[in-house]
């Protein structure tokens, strides 16, 4: 479900440290962790670079884009849900009408060239930016659930969401000064919206936001700046696609800011489109 748009750059320094994360590091924290403190921000036991934390936020995404906390169940996922975008697949959804999934398959395709999605790259670059199927029917859905049963494809979308919009949108909450659950609110944000400067875009959220309250970061209160966050998100969300269901902001991290829930300390309740997801 995610928008294409340029990558905001000139909005934080930060998101220019955003290079490809490791798979391998030393530190049992993960390389997360690692990257973060590398940037001279938080303290990474206090972002969700922290993998039980960061296990958390997938968790929370994995309840609005697939119906789940079980987020490595998804990796096979891919439908068209009617938005607009063309199919949606994978862990954070991914979308042939998007971009984000050409290029997580060519970059795949480059290092494993022999794989059941390498013959329809002709198609998903013809239908990039459409909600178009053509070429991708019938065979596209079952060649994307064959290739997610491969551990480097699976890596692959690991990394895609990682270097895309988990990265960019810690960087940026951190810059921000927010704490836990204004990290995970942007990188939610990131998931639905993409990055970008326009109005729908994560950038243009943002900016309306800072219209409104001050971050953290230039002095302002946390509560106070994540609410107008929130509300400017729900409006972006309205304006795009009026009528669209927002309980992911509405039922979810609206629900927890209002608990007073900083810092996104277990356990945690809430709902999305209808259904109430619980972690102990």
């Amino acid at each position: 479900m995610k928008r294409t748009g340029v990558l905001l750059l000139a909005v934080l320094p930060l998101l220019a440290a955003t290079a490809c994360l490791s798979v391998a590091s030393d530190d049992s924290r993960g390389p997360d962790a690692k990257r973060v403190e590398e940037a001279g921000s938080l303290d990474a036991e206090a972002t969700l670079a922290d993998p039980a934390k960061k296990e958390l936020a997938q968790q929370i995404v994995a309840s609005a884009e697939n119906g789940t906390l079980d987020w490595r169940s998804a990796y096979g996922y891919v439908e068209d849900i009617g938005d607009g975008q063309g199919y949606t697949a994978g862990i954070i959804g991914f979308c042939t009408g998007t971009h984000d999934l050409l290029t997580l398959v060519e970059g795949y395709t480059k290092a494993h060239p022999d794989n059941a999605l390498t013959p329809y790259l002709p198609a998903l670059r013809k239908v990039d930016g459409t909600d178009s199927h053509e070429g991708l029917d019938p065979g596209f859905p079952a060649a994307w659930k064959q290739e997610s049963k491969v551990a480097a494809f699976r890596e692959a979308q690991d990394e895609k969401r990682d270097t895309g919009y988990f990265g960019p949108a810690l960087r940026l909450a951190v810059g921000d000064g927010l704490g836990l659950l204004g990290q995970f609110v942007y990188y939610d944000a990131m998931v639905y919206h993409g990055p970008g400067s326009d109005r729908f875009s994560v950038g243009g959220i943002r900016t309306a936001a800072l219209k409104e309250a001050d971050s953290p970061a230039e002095g302002g209160d946390e509560t106070t700046y994540l609410e107008a966050f929130l509300d400017a998100r729900r409006t972006a969300m309205l304006a795009k696609r009026p009528g669209v269901n927002t309980s992911r902001v509405d039922t979810a991290q609206r629900r927890f800011l209002d608990e007073g829930n900083l810092n996104l300390r277990t356990p945690l309740e809430w709902k999305v489109y209808g259904d109430t997801y619980k972690v102990p």
